[in-house]
């Protein structure tokens, strides 16, 4: 493995600190949600996509309040563009 592949732990060690340093709940930061919004952009648009659109996500559940809601809708509508994506 390489020193830049995280093991299912160490990704819940990553979680759990960006929830202390940034005040979050754990329902804040779903992980599962965000790896099948990357895995979705990444198969039905591109690789580089995916990263963005979790950036996008964020900030657009952000500004429509931050609640792990509008993060689901956000997501949601991502992958909702993505899937038809590749018939473009």
């Amino acid at each position: 493995m390489s020193d830049r592949t995280l093991p299912p732990e160490a990704l819940d060690e990553w979680a759990a600190a960006l929830r202390e340093r940034f005040g979050l709940a754990p329902e804040d930061l779903s992980i599962p949600l965000i790896l099948d919004l990357a895995r979705d952009v990444a198969v039905g648009v591109a690789r580089p996509a995916a990263p963005f659109s979790a950036f996008v996500a964020g900030l657009v559940a952000g500004r429509a309040g931050g609640s792990p809601a509008d993060t689901a809708d956000a997501v949601a509508a991502i992958s909702e563009l993505g899937s038809g994506w590749s018939s473009r």
